[in-house]
């Protein structure tokens, strides 16, 4: 990949890392350069993010995944449903070095890179790709389920809360309509407007 734009990538995680309350080692910059690369080289063949400047890459995609782990205690057991192309979850693992987690993603190609990337970015002992669909998993203990960009997510949404393990904790990336989904099926949820933006939140559902 252009070495002009990794660097360029490099220089927006550090610029706008504080605005998104994270902070980002030496040793972090490089593991997440690393991941951005690989999931540049394999994006062509599995469009696994939209094409965008590396810019917006490290702002839209890499620091708003690291919002999450204001969330999560370090040593979490967390499941991310529908993990594409490692979002939010691999930049989180690339960051905090004893969280774990079983990624959930029913393409078989985007669950060969993702299985890629964990290998490449050492991280294999604390990531597991479980190449379903999530109804078909039993979910495991874990305190948290993430999601992001899970495919017809609205019409997930109940389900995936049915499904999340008891007494666990939602952490699921959406804007407005989320909200008003999340209006019709819960009693009580919170939500975090994400940084940089007027209509992107986290919502937090304590099942």
């Amino acid at each position: 990949m252009d070495e002009m734009l990794l660097e360029r990538f490099q220089c927006s995680l550090i610029a706008n890392a504080n605005e998104f309350g994270v902070t980002l080692t030496g040793e972090n910059i490089g593991a997440l350069t690393k991941y951005y690369a690989l999931l540049a080289r394999w994006n062509e063949r599995l469009h696994l993010v939209a094409p965008c400047e590396p810019e917006e890459f490290a702002q839209r995609h890499v620091l708003e995944s690291l919002v999450l782990l204001k969330f999560l205690p370090d040593t979490s057991q967390v499941i991310d449903v529908g993990s594409g192309g490692g979002l939010p979850i691999i930049p989180c693992l690339l960051v905090r070095a004893e969280l774990r987690a079983t990624l959930v993603e029913s393409s078989q190609k985007k669950s060969v890179f993702l299985r890629e990337v964990i290998s490449q970015c050492r991280i294999a002992s604390r990531g597991i790709v479980v190449p379903k669909r999530y109804e078909e998993v039993d979910p495991a203990k874990a305190e948290f389920v993430t999601s992001r960009a899970l495919d017809n997510f609205l019409q997930q949404v109940s389900t995936l809360i049915r499904w999340a393990p008891d007494e666990s904790t939602l952490l699921l990336f959406g804007g407005p309509a989320v909200r008003e989904k999340l209006d019709e099926i819960v009693t009580g949820y919170k939500e975090f407007l994400i940084p940089g933006s007027e209509q992107r939140f986290l919502f937090e559902v304590r099942k």
